[in-house]
């Protein structure tokens, strides 16, 4: 690993993403904040757990101001030394659950796979709401439990406290009654798209198991992604959309394609090994054979 923090990477311990990670936790995690930087314009924003701080700087690209809040001070010494050249953004040791911040201080609070980490979810959610202004906006996630733990009969170990839908709804409407609700899913997709224009519009199908195609994204989510305002008129004012997020290397398709090469090539290698054991079964018959011919004419 390099001396030079700018250039390390932080270790991934399963609880904190890096920007090193891969595949489908890579797309779930940038694609939050990707999200949530069209809502950051102009704001003083709150990135409450940042770990590593790639969320931060991403904010901090269209903020007016952004501070990424960590527990973790190693995780804060590490994203200063990476990011911390930028006059707009700061980032501070702190717990999300004891907010030391000013009351009605921030105009908006991103907080990313957070709630399901802590205990004190109540808590976190009360100074949440007292550090942001009467207008302000809360833009948090959480895996859904019903899909995220039950359906596969896993339970993450970094997980202390998930919840069910209806829970996390009742849990943010104690201080942010006007609530609206996006469902979060890596999903393989098939897009059509005008080749000389930008779209303006999404039209999905969803197959069932026999193949039926339906209009609709007909998915359970995985996770969901909370937009939380005190007013429905505090809310971001869109029509329901699809909102997409890749990368231009296209790096799950590089890796599903070396995946399946390396099974081809493994599929090839056990059928010259079937073949050679097959060959070895022979010879081993036929020097068996030949070793026990002189005994039996001995035995004559």
């Amino acid at each position: 690993m390099s001396e030079n923090p700018t250039d390390s990477a932080l270790e991934f311990t399963g609880e904190r993403f890096t920007p090193e990670c891969v595949r489908e936790i890579w797309y779930e995690h940038w694609h939050r904040y990707a999200f949530a930087a069209d809502l950051v314009k102009g704001k003083k924003v709150l990135d409450a757990a940042c770990g590593e701080g790639y969320g931060s700087a991403l904010l901090a690209d269209h903020a007016a101001e952004v501070l990424g809040m960590d527990i973790d001070q190693t995780s804060v010494d590490h994203a200063r030394a990476r990011y911390g050249d930028r006059p707009n953004l700061r980032y501070r040791q702190g717990d999300a659950t004891l907010l030391d911040l000013p009351d009605a201080s921030v105009d908006v609070i991103v907080s990313f796979e957070t709630l399901e980490h802590v205990h004190e979810q109540e808590r976190m959610i009360d100074g949440f709401a007292r550090v942001l202004k009467p207008d302000g906006l809360l833009i948090i996630s959480s895996p859904d439990k019903a899909t995220y733990s039950d359906a596969i009969g896993h339970q993450n170990p970094h997980h202390v406290r998930e919840l069910y839908r209806n829970e996390l709804e009742a849990l943010l409407k104690t201080h942010f009654p006007a609530l609206r609700l996006l469902a979060q899913k890596l999903v393989f997709q098939s897009f059509l798209w005008d080749v000389d224009a930008q779209p303006s519009i999404a039209l999905s199908h969803t197959a069932d198991s026999s193949g039926r195609a339906e209009p609709g994204l007909n998915y359970p989510a995985l996770y969901y992604v909370a937009l939380c305002a005190r007013r429905p008129s505090d809310l971001p004012q869109f029509a329901p959309a699809l909102w997409t997020f890749g990368d231009a290397a296209e790096s799950v398709y590089a890796h599903y394609n070396q995946e399946i090469r390396k099974i081809i090539a493994a599929g090839h290698q056990i059928i010259e090994q079937d073949a050679e054991i097959q060959r070895l079964r022979q010879a081993l018959a036929e020097a068996n054979a030949r070793a026990a011919t002189p005994s039996e004419q001995e035995s004559k």
